[in-house]
């Protein structure tokens, strides 16, 4: 058999997942009786039925898998779905565009010297915990480029994750080919005018909480927060790679592009 002759069974087998609204549900109940629905682990693609917030915990729980996930809306933005339909869906899958995207591993040690390790698929976010604003030190690579900035808190965005929390603390879209991160501060307050910057996505970069007892900071990695940090450490998993896919035309760098002209 031909890889051609192949290629429209490889999504024979799906496997559905709902977030567990209403309106998630009916279409599951919908789409199972259509097409039938096999165990996740056993599945050549896995079709996610909400937004993006169910697509993100998906995206985690398949993890270098390399199992390829394809979303359809059910949700509220869903910047990371397609569009729902209930026909012709393997056709739609077998005509869909791959993305790879790779997500940030973050390394955190708190005030105790626990260190925990998480990853993040859009962004790794440091946020203050109290009324007092947060001061860190910033290096990239070892070497210290911000002795200190004294803001509501700053992230690390990848280019899949650019148009997310990123774009609305001001941050650049990123291209999602870039090989770059996102390095975007939150409110700063100190530098005023300090705006972030652009990494090398095989940058390390490293943030030290600076008066963590009086100014307690608060790191997460998509939905996994670890409180009261001393240092992170943040980068990018080149090994690990996730695979989404969108109808023709919609694909997720056509999106992040169509972001930038509004």
């Amino acid at each position: 058999m031909t890889l051609a002759q192949a290629e429209p069974h490889r999504h024979d087998a799906i496997a559905f997942l709902s977030s567990g609204t209403v309106e998630a549900d009916a279409a599951l109940a919908r789409l199972t009786a259509a097409y039938g629905n096999v165990d996740p682990d056993r599945a050549g693609v896995v079709v996610a039925l909400g937004g993006d917030g169910l697509m993100l915990q998906v995206l985690h729980r398949f993890m270098g898998s390399g199992k390829p996930i394809y979303g359809m809306n059910r949700g509220s933005v869903g910047f990371l779905m397609n569009e729902y339909g209930e026909e012709g869906l393997h056709e739609r899958l077998g005509a869909a565009a791959r993305s790879m995207v790779h997500p940030l591993v973050m390394t955190a040690t708190d005030r105790r010297g626990e260190v925990s390790t998480a990853r993040a698929i859009n962004e790794v976010s440091l946020l203050r915990q109290s009324s007092q604003v947060a001061k860190v030190r910033i290096s990239i690579d070892g070497r210290e480029r911000l002795s200190e900035l004294v803001a509501d808190g700053l992230l690390v965005a990848t280019p899949a994750g650019s148009t997310a929390y990123n774009l609305s603390a001001n941050g650049p879209i990123l291209p999602l080919d870039a090989a770059l991160m996102a390095l975007t501060p939150i409110s700063a307050f100190r530098p005023r005018r300090w705006r972030g910057a652009l990494l090398s996505d095989r940058a390390r970069v490293t943030v030290e909480v600076l008066e963590a007892e009086k100014r307690p900071v608060a790191a997460t990695a998509d939905h996994h927060e670890i409180k009261d940090v001393a240092t992170i450490e943040i980068r990018m998993d080149h090994e690990t790679g996730l695979v989404l896919l969108h109808d023709p035309g919609h694909s997720l760098d056509e999106r992040i592009l169509r972001e930038q002209f509004g």
